[in-house]
């Protein structure tokens, strides 16, 4: 996965989780699952993201 596809993938995450966040104020229980499943699924994906730009800065450093 390239880090634009990474990028792509938490924009979209985000936005899914913050629909569902809103749900869960409203007092959605269900919609309190995903957000705490997601937030699981962000952190591995940020974790990702950050190798990946790492990776970056030093390609565009040796270059």
């Amino acid at each position: 996965m390239g880090l634009k596809d990474t990028i792509s993938l938490m924009r979209q995450q985000l936005k899914e989780l913050s629909e569902d966040l809103e749900k869960s104020c409203r007092g959605y229980k269900a919609a309190a699952v995903r957000v705490r499943t997601g937030t699981v699924r962000f952190a591995k994906l940020a974790k990702i993201y950050r190798k990946e730009s790492v990776a970056e800065e030093k390609k565009a450093y040796k270059e």
